[in-house]
């Protein structure tokens, strides 16, 4: 009995040890037949290739894409100084409503179902890729990870404004100059909006005293009309309408930030499949359909630069930096297709996984930064016509592009 007492852990080990040794195995191999550069089969546009033809249109679709997206990210910059472009207009608000409709089908009806069939091939391993929807699980990963980013950069730069602000009020004229600033006051049983038990201030939201006075604010269409009935005392600090027009210049430059990243990486990705394309029956639908994609993201992209108001050499640099990341990728795919293998199983997995990630980065920036924050701001909400314009012309927007998936 001793004796089987100590062989049963030893048989018990062995098998734990076995089974280790077959998973590692298996995925090793998974992990190999992943990342081969071998070709998996034939195309159905193998009897359209015609390398001379498709040089020529590379060039085509690099010139194209290169005037499309310069052109839909200077309109909103160089128009914000013209009266029917100007930022603040109706004209601009319609016409970014239909640049947000172009992003939001280019990451549901565009890239998210590419990178579901490129992760879904047959020609990647049963497992890991058959067991579990991978390309829902990158795009939803991505939006989370844009949520953070968007979140985190919020508040850095809500931090940065606040110390400017503390430095220009050290300087700001005091009582040694004869100015007295107006002060309210307060009855100590009627706590403020925020205030806790102490007198200190628990901050709701990002500004206490804005939320406070905000909230006696009437609303609807006497709000419309710019009617502040509630108000029985003046306020010594300009809060309300600043405040709005800082955190809102914030907020776009945050989303500007984040939309070029989402709107660049898969901009390479587009560049890079056109760029080692050697059929024309390929490249020449999509020069069409990436010029009108490039322009209206980059007419979405302008607007939401010439709304954070950057500095001039910083608004050249991601205008320009966002023009060419499509032909650079064209040019880089064009180069290595002597000997890059679109069809290989490791192509298959690198252009899935940013194809999903990018969906996830373009569907969160299209749903909750460009449609939600306009459509429902008080602009919108007080102006009924641009509320019909506005809604036609996002639904517009994600029609032709979605449209455009039967060509490309």
């Amino acid at each position: 009995m001793g004796f089987l007492e100590e062989l049963f852990p030893m048989l018990y080990f062995g098998r734990m040890k076995g089974k280790t040794r077959i998973f590692s195995e298996s995925v090793l191999q998974a992990i190999s037949q992943s990342m081969a550069t071998t070709s998996c089969g034939e195309t159905d546009l193998e009897n359209c290739r015609d390398d001379s033809a498709a040089q020529i249109l590379k060039f085509v679709a690099i010139a194209a894409i290169l005037v499309a997206g310069v052109i839909g990210v200077a309109i909103p910059l160089v128009g914000k100084k013209r009266r029917f472009l100007r930022t603040d207009g109706n004209i601009f608000f319609a016409a970014k409503a239909f640049a947000a409709g172009v992003i939001l089908a280019t990451g549901f009806v565009h890239m998210l179902p590419d990178g579901s069939s490129a992760l879904s091939d047959s020609c990647l391993p049963k497992y890991p890729w058959s067991k579990f929807p991978f390309s829902g699980m990158f795009a939803m990963v991505a939006a989370l990870a844009t949520l953070v980013v968007d979140f985190v950069g919020t508040q850095y730069y809500e931090r940065k404004q606040e110390r400017a602000k503390a430095s220009e009020a050290q300087v700001r004229p005091t009582e040694r100059d004869g100015i007295v600033p107006l002060i309210e006051a307060k009855d100590p049983n009627v706590k403020v909006f925020g205030e806790e038990e102490g007198g200190g201030m628990h901050i709701v939201g990002i500004h206490a005293h804005a939320a406070h006075h905000r909230h006696s604010h009437p609303h609807g269409e006497e709000s419309c009309d710019g009617h502040r009935r509630d108000h029985g005392h003046s306020h010594g600090f300009g809060f309300d309408d600043d405040d709005d027009e800082e955190d809102g210049g914030i907020r776009h430059v945050v989303v500007s930030q984040v939309l070029e990243l989402g709107i660049i990486s898969h901009s390479v990705i587009i560049g890079l499949s056109l760029g080692v394309s050697q059929s024309p029956c390929t490249i020449r639908p999509l020069i069409a359909a990436l010029s009108f994609h490039q322009f209206f993201e980059g007419f979405a992209l302008g607007g939401c630069i010439s709304q954070a108001q950057f500095k001039t050499l910083s608004t050249t640099l991601m205008a320009c930096f966002f023009a060419i990341t499509t032909p650079a990728g064209i040019a880089i795919g064009t180069a290595i297709s002597s000997f890059y293998n679109p069809d290989s199983p490791r192509a298959l997995v690198i252009e899935g996984v940013f194809d999903c990630v990018s969906a996830g980065i373009l569907i969160y920036m299209a749903l909750v930064d460009l449609i939600a924050a306009d459509f429902l701001s008080k602009r919108m909400r007080c102006n009924a016509k641009l509320q019909v314009l506005s809604y036609f012309m996002l639904f517009l927007g994600a029609g032709l592009m979605s449209s455009l998936a039967i060509w490309a």
